[in-house]
């Protein structure tokens, strides 16, 4: 009997769903003693006990807590139905059961979905979120609110499924599935939520009275009006639930290999589709009732890994998932019960339940990768073909024939707009002759091109920096957190200052990257600077930082909450000098490192070894371009907002182009970034004029099908 063979990459040891996994990848020994065996029954039921008290707790915590002066003995005979004061059965009936149910129902949910997936991919990263279930079933609801559509509970579920289905459909099928690294389905899965939480948050910008109050919910709120909307879909969950319970024998067979559980009869294929789909359609219900809550369906199959390295029957899937769920509720509970604390119960209500739980799975995810053996392929840049026969010959026509087109792109910003003007008004408006009219469209319009070149070349370089130090060509600066970290920076001084200026906002996008890279670093220094760790530290760092943005937006007042939410979509409006400067300074100095290293960059894509040999000192080498890659993302999100898509677009297509020597690629990289971001800054004045789109917004649309056909590229290319 034949086993199928771990995919390179991944976390060494037992998979998810064979009894004995562990998290970090460790194996307990072959056989136990007959003395532990005897004491595993009992440890069970300990590690049983021990999460339903924990659940308890938080669950009588929960009900406690209110604006309403009522006695925990009041409560508990309402909740009894004992009798009791009308206000303490009208406190409980209409608004803190409701509540609670929530949680439970969707901490239920996500845990039992995270430790289904996890057992279908063979992968302890796959859940919910790393498998853009939550994106994809936020972006259908909006969509459905943006069209009109009424949802009653069934309805949205139903729309949210088919949004989550075909996110995580994507997600497996073009990242490798199974044979996945972790990092690589966590790197797939994040970009496309990156995509679709783009066009998600696009439509909230250009839709603001259709989608009002899907903010909010869109980062998890527990918030219910009645249990109307939980009695519809517990059902669901319950089915769903049970589901998987029968399912567990054979998602544990799963866990042996594919060529092992065929040769115990499980039909691996029908095995995989049914998990997927119960395992996100209780995602989905969860999305449902209370918006997309992020990472509990990572964290709490997590945690029971954790606890089978003790009690190794929890790693038998028919136990796992049950604890799983009992965990998520407990975690969800928990979450929910210390931000109302912290808050009080009144401010408490009001932030997104959500944001806490995104700071817990951010902290597992830096845990994670400390502990773990996981690693991306070494090769997987070099493997990638790049490079025509003409760039071979002649690589500097290549790259001329991209400053042509870019200069193109440059008058075509110029020239067009709401209103369009000929290359006669820009020469007058050069001489000083042009009108009031054309001197008010030209005086703001050519700083916006201005701003959105640099902020492409800017980004591009970064990215292309990101991608060689780590050896990934779907890593980004966003990847590493420090894209998130800027604008975490940048959104503090705006929400907290009433008119900052440029200066102050630069300053906080500066020291959020910056902080950012020092934490990347500070943790993955002791291995060496792994890529795979730097990715998944960034990854959590990114999370951590997105959660404390949703905090302070919710938090703030309407007119900063708005005036942050479209710098976040990432927009030229109102570029100046201010916001030039620094761009073009970071932009100098970058090019000046990269022309003095790049023949150390074009070793350091190959493998850990070779620019060793060669006298390259790796860790100072990664050091220095991801500083310098940390400075050039925190001056173009200062200046324009976060921009996606633009550090993993254009490097890609520059190698593609011209193939992977630096010396070629980074300058080709530039142009193309520029005339990338160039371009989007005008679809978005022109597109639907008057109104405008953020260029952040239009890249990321123009970014997603990009990505897909790269992930395709790669899973031909692996197989290869």
């Amino acid at each position: 009997m034949t086993t199928s063979p771990p995919a390179p990459g991944t976390i060494a040891g037992p998979r998810p769903g064979a009894p004995g996994a562990r998290p970090d990848g460790g194996e307990r020994g072959a056989g136990a003693s007959a003395p532990a065996a005897r004491r595993q029954p009992a440890r069970v039921v300990a590690v049983l006990t021990l999460l339903a008290g924990w659940l308890a707790a938080a669950a009588v915590w929960h009900l406690t807590q209110g604006t309403a002066d009522v006695t925990v003995g009041e409560l508990w005979r309402a909740v009894t139905g004992q009798g009791g004061l009308d206000q303490a059965a009208a406190v409980v009936t209409a608004s803190r059961l409701p509540r609670l149910a929530a949680g439970v129902l969707v901490g239920c949910a996500l845990g039992a979905s995270g430790a289904a997936l996890q057992g279908v991919a063979r992968n302890p990263l796959a859940a919910p979120d790393t498998l853009a279930v939550n994106a994809g079933a936020h972006l259908a609801v909006t969509t459905a609110a943006v069209v009109g559509a009424s949802l009653g509970a069934l309805p949205g579920v139903a729309v949210a499924f088919a949004g989550g289905l075909a996110a995580a459909g994507v997600v497996i099928g073009l990242s490798g599935g199974p044979a996945a690294s972790p990092v690589r389905l966590v790197l797939a899965g994040t970009a496309i939520t990156l995509g679709l939480s783009s066009v998600t948050q696009a439509l909230l910008v250009l839709f603001p009275w259709e989608t009002q109050g899907l903010f909010a919910w869109g980062a998890g709120s527990l918030g219910q009006n009645g249990m109307g909307t939980i009695r519809t879909v517990a059902p669901i969950v319950v089915v769903a639930f049970l589901g998987l319970l029968l399912l567990g024998r054979r998602l544990d067979l799963l866990g042996l290999g594919d060529d092992a559980a065929r040769s115990l009869g499980v039909d691996v294929a029908r095995t995989r589709l049914v998990g997927v789909v119960l395992a996100v359609l209780l995602a989905t219900c969860a999305v449902t009732v209370t918006g997309p809550i992020g990472f509990v369906g990572l964290c709490a199959p997590l945690l029971v890994r954790l606890l089978a390295t003790w009690v190794r029957p929890l790693g038998r899937h028919r136990l796992l998932i049950p604890a799983a769920a009992v965990a998520g509720t407990a975690l969800v509970l928990t979450a929910d019960v210390a931000l109302r604390a912290v808050f009080g119960p009144i401010s408490g209500v009001t932030v997104p339940t959500g944001v806490v739980t995104s700071l817990i799975g951010a902290v597992a995810l830096i845990v994670l990768a400390r502990r773990a053996r996981a690693a991306l392929e070494p090769d997987t840049l070099v493997t990638l073909r790049a490079g025509s026969a003409l760039a071979r010959r002649a690589p500097a026509l290549v790259l001329g024939a991209g400053v042509l087109a870019l200069v193109g792109v440059v008058v075509a910003g110029v020239l067009l707009g709401d209103s369009t003007v000929l290359l006669g008004d820009v020469a007058n408006w050069l001489a000083g002759r042009a009108s009031v009219r054309l001197d008010i469209i030209l005086d703001s319009r050519v700083p916006r091109v201005a701003a959105a070149l640099l902020a492409g070349a800017c980004l591009a370089l970064a990215g292309a920096l990101v991608q060689t130090v780590t050896r990934n060509p779907l890593a980004d600066p966003g990847v590493l957190g420090v894209a998130h970290a800027a604008g975490l920076g940048a959104v503090v001084v705006i929400v907290l200052t009433s008119a900052p200026s440029f200066a102050l906002v630069f300053a906080g996008a500066l020291v959020g990257a910056v902080l950012a890279g020092l934490l990347v670093f500070g943790v993955t220094a002791g291995t060496g600077m792994a890529s795979g760790r730097m990715v998944l530290v960034g990854l959590g760092t990114g999370a951590a930082a997105s959660a404390v943005t949703t905090l302070l937006l919710v938090r703030t007042d309407p007119w900063n909450q708005n005036r942050a939410i479209t710098w976040l979509g990432g927009s030229t409006y109102g570029a100046g000098t201010p916001q030039l400067v620094p761009m073009a300074v970071a932009l100098a100095v970058g090019v000046l490192v990269v022309a003095c290293s790049h023949r150390d960059l074009d070793l350091v894509q190959v493998d850990d070894v070779t620019p060793r040999v060669l006298g390259v000192d790796l860790p100072r080498s990664r050091s220095l371009h991801v500083g310098v890659a940390v400075l050039l993302t925190a001056a173009a999100t200062a200046a324009i907002g976060p921009v996606v898509f633009v550090g993993l677009v254009a490097p890609h297509a520059a190698r593609m182009l011209i193939g992977k020597r630096h010396r070629w690629t980074l300058p080709l990289t530039v142009v193309l970034g520029a005339a990338l971001v160039c371009v989007a800054d005008v679809v978005g004045r022109t597109a639907i004029a008057p109104a405008q789109l953020p260029a952040g917004l239009v890249t990321a649309v123009v970014g997603t099908p990009y990505f897909l056909w790269l992930l395709w590229r790669m899973r031909a290319t692996s197989r290869r």
